[in-house]
């Protein structure tokens, strides 16, 4: 089986599978292949999105380039703290000193960073052993039960996240869920980009960055939402136009106490049908461009701020704005701000949740 995969998919398979996860077993990777060449990488720890190579075409001829930043043994990715490339849950992102309620029951969930939770409490779907299944030669599907009270959230959660690649060098993930209580739902991918090369060295700062959105939601040094949505113009925040990371740097406030991005924005509502995209990201010399489609209605920025010291997959570590994240999600701390109508994370019984964000490489 693997003998049909390229060689750097194999080298990985054989390095993530060499220590064992926490259950005593080893993890399981998939890896999809188009007939262009673009290859992904899956891991059924985190329902995880190990690898990416894409094809580049230079002067001579096309290289496939590793984009998405991660590690080579499971002992590295137990080690990271960045959430590398993981599906987060039950809430991606942050909650407010871990508190909520939900048709008048208080919860308290476990709270994992400065007194909140962020990305689901201690133990969040990251960490776990999803269920894997090959769909078909160009999808995979993982699947979760997150049982009544994980984490202190309430309702059994059944989950479902899938992975499609397509011929157009596209990888979309779907997110389902239900539930038998009411309960709130926030899932996301934790992928960090570099489209000069993952392991190249450059930090993600000279990436050209364009962002569909007309407000971002500025927090407190913890991340907390402040509650009022920000206009973008005249801000750093603006990238309604092509504009480099790096170009209004560290000028504010907002960026200083998080030492860079790491803010949500309130996508326009004509880009949340995933038909235009809600960002888009060129590399500094214009070898590659990723979209960025999604139906959620807000997006994290996050320049990988505090990734000093996070291993990465050649025996090293990353430095902090190595890479750049972009995180497809409903508000922070939506389940306390129920005026935000556009980000309700409350899924209750005989609903169904499910959105999709596509990642696109040209």
């Amino acid at each position: 089986m693997l003998n049909n995969l390229p060689q750097h998919a194999i080298v990985l398979h054989q390095s993530m599978t060499v220590d064992m996860a926490t259950d005593g077993l080893p993890a399981k990777l998939i890896t999809l292949v188009n007939q262009n060449g673009m290859s992904v990488t899956l891991m059924d720890i985190g329902a995880t999105w190990l690898s990416c190579c894409v094809p580049v075409a230079t002067d001579h001829q096309t290289v496939y380039r590793e984009v998405l930043l991660g590690v080579s043994t499971l002992n590295d990715f137990y080690l990271q703290q960045a959430y590398l490339g993981a599906t987060v849950g039950r809430y991606a992102n942050r909650i407010a000193a871990g508190k909520f309620s939900v048709d008048g029951e208080h919860y308290q969930v476990s709270t994992n960073q400065n007194g909140n939770c962020l990305h689901g409490g201690e133990t969040g779907f990251d960490k776990r052993r999803w269920q894997m299944q090959q769909l078909n030669a160009t999808e995979v599907q993982f699947r979760l039960l997150s049982a009544d009270g994980d984490m202190g959230f309430p309702g059994n959660l059944q989950v479902f996240v899938t992975y499609t690649l397509t011929e157009n060098n596209e990888l979309t993930i779907r997110y389902s869920a239900e539930t038998d209580k009411p309960t709130i739902v926030n899932l996301t991918n934790h992928g960090y980009f570099n489209l000069l090369g993952a392991d190249s060295g450059h930090d993600c700062l000279s990436h050209q960055l364009t962002i569909n959105a007309d407000h971002y939601l500025p927090t407190d040094q913890q991340g907390i939402p402040l509650g009022e949505f920000n206009a973008v113009e005249a801000t750093s925040f603006d990238f309604r136009q092509p504009k480099a990371i790096h170009q209004d740097w560290l000028i504010d406030a907002d960026q200083q106490q998080a030492k860079g991005y790491d803010h949500s924005f309130v996508l326009r509502s004509d880009v949340c049908r995933a038909t235009t995209a809600c960002a888009t990201v060129i590399a500094a010399d214009g070898s590659l461009t990723m979209d960025v489609l999604t139906t959620k209605p807000a997006m994290q920025l996050y320049t990988g701020n505090y990734l000093a010291g996070c291993p990465n997959r050649i025996g090293g570590e990353y430095a902090d704005h190595s890479g750049f994240a972009l995180e497809t999600q409903f508000l922070p701390d939506s389940p306390n701000h129920p005026e935000w109508q556009d980000n309700d994370p409350i899924l209750r019984p005989n609903e169904y949740y499910h959105y999709l964000t596509s990642y696109r490489f040209r």
